[in-house]
């Protein structure tokens, strides 16, 4: 086989004559991912890299899950010496190879055509071509280039591997808090897009599915990049790989899921502190669901237990599905708050006074209904974007919390509500707003709780 020049700068990219062993894509460097994609069934990619020495040389071929994409390690001259041909996502292998030289390494395709991630470790020279540049964006973004990703580890990219590195003013963080159910299209092409600017590099935290917020998220943006990482487990949170992906984005959003879920496996993890970095450097972090549950200073935390429900917990200031947990992260405008979730579709507005009433004077309560978000400012302005209503509940002057003790009924009067709907706004600081402001009062010893008897 030929082996064709190595660029002086890792490649992260295919080249677009790579379908043969004579033209393929050089200069990778190890450990570095490269991004490529399978267009129809007579596609087929060839890599070639420089070995310094004899060892083991490991290749991780990432892809789609509805797809089913293979590889094959080759030698300078002769056939395979490895191949990835299996159905698993990664298609992870390797073996050890006796001395240096050119290697190639060919992408093929099984089944299914789109995009693939290609990472391989070999021993490499620390000096001459195909080595990682020293200072790869100077200047501008200084997060390097991609790590490896960890064993197993299951990511769905749309888009450019690279940093775009747009511009951002540190100190200058955002928030997108959504409520479920249906996604808010306009919090993310206007609030979220205006915020970040457009060619952003998107992050989606998950524990478990798909990646269904790619394409979905990439038009609305028009980012550089989405990408999906499955993090379920807490060594995949500790990941250079995880941490550099978060980092190095302008816009990080957590789905829905569980929030319990998600505090046991990223909590005092890089995860988190990437995603405070994210905050930090003038970035949007965000949720739906469970995901806006964990941008709250206050966490409702139902580990283990059934979710809380108004009807009961009403009844029991210290209600058995009653927990709560720290937050992960420090947003200032969200200090001593609580949030939650499919708020009026679910009624919940009882549920959300006994979370008020079960936390310091000081605290809020910031609530959404479905496809509904709050989108949140550094300096405490937040304006609502949807479809219904947004709430923010508050100890005012005039608020009694006249009987909270564990094994009675919650009676809780005049508790401050103030309601959003879709471009009214709040200063969750001063709590100066343009919406609707009434207090209300719960008693739990009746069966009609409410007063007003419609809260909402």
């Amino acid at each position: 086989m030929a082996a064709s020049s190595a660029a002086l700068a890792c490649t992260t990219e295919e080249s677009a004559s790579n379908n043969s062993d004579s033209t393929p894509t050089s200069g990778l460097c190890s450990g570095v991912m490269l991004s490529g994609s399978i267009s129809d069934r007579r596609d087929v990619d060839w890599f070639s890299f420089e070995v310094a020495e004899g060892g083991r040389v490991d290749v991780s071929l990432d892809h789609s899950g509805s797809d089913d994409f293979d590889w094959d390690l080759y030698p300078e001259t002769g056939s395979a010496i490895a191949s990835g041909a299996t159905s698993q996502v990664p298609e992870i292998g390797g073996t050890s190879v006796s001395s240096a030289g050119t290697y190639f390494v060919k992408v093929s395709r099984y089944s299914g055509t789109g995009w693939y991630e290609l990472t391989v470790d070999f021993p490499q020279s620390t000096s001459g071509s195909g080595n990682p540049d020293p200072d790869p964006e100077p200047g501008v973004c200084n997060y390097g280039s991609a790590p490896s990703k960890p064993g197993g580890f299951k990511g769905y990219l749309l888009g450019n591997a690279a940093d775009s590195c747009n511009n951002l003013t540190a100190g200058n963080g955002a928030t997108l808090l959504m409520g479920g159910g249906s996604d808010v299209d306009a919090a993310f092409s206007q609030n979220v897009k205006s915020h970040v600017g457009s060619g952003a590099d998107v992050v989606i935290l998950r524990t478990s599915g798909t990646d269904a917020y790619n394409d979905y998220l990439y038009s609305l943006m028009n980012a550089d990049s989405v990408n999906t990482l499955i993090v379920d487990s807490v060594s995949k949170a500790n990941s250079d790989y995880v941490e550099w992906a978060v980092k190095s984005a302008e816009f990080v959003f957590v789905s829905g899921g569980d929030q319990s879920e998600y505090l046991n496996l990223w909590a005092g993890t890089k995860l988190q502190s990437a995603l405070q970095h994210v905050y930090d450097k003038g970035g949007v972090i965000g949720g739906t669901s469970a995901g806006m549950a964990m941008m709250s200073s206050t966490v409702y935390d139902p580990d283990g237990i059934l979710g809380a429900i108004s009807d009961e917990v009403v009844t029991d200031l210290c209600h058995a599905t009653l927990n709560f947990s720290s937050g992960m992260l420090n947003i200032p405008a969200l200090a001593n708050t609580v949030t939650d979730t499919h708020f009026q579709q679910r009624d919940r507005m009882g549920r959300a006074v006994v979370f008020l009433a079960n936390q310091s004077v000081n605290h809020k309560i910031i609530a959404a209904s479905e496809a509904t978000a709050l989108f949140v400012k550094s300096n405490g302005d937040a304006v609502a974007v949807g479809d219904d209503e947004v709430y923010v509940l508050y100890n005012g002057a005039t608020t009694d919390l006249y009987q909270a003790q564990c094994g009675k009924a919650v009676i809780y009067d005049n508790v401050n509500r103030i309601k959003l709907v879709p471009s009214q706004s709040v200063n969750l600081n001063t709590l100066n707003h343009n919406g609707n402001e009434i207090t209300i009062s719960v008693d739990g010893t009746q069966s009609n709780y409410y007063s007003p008897s419609s809260p909402y």
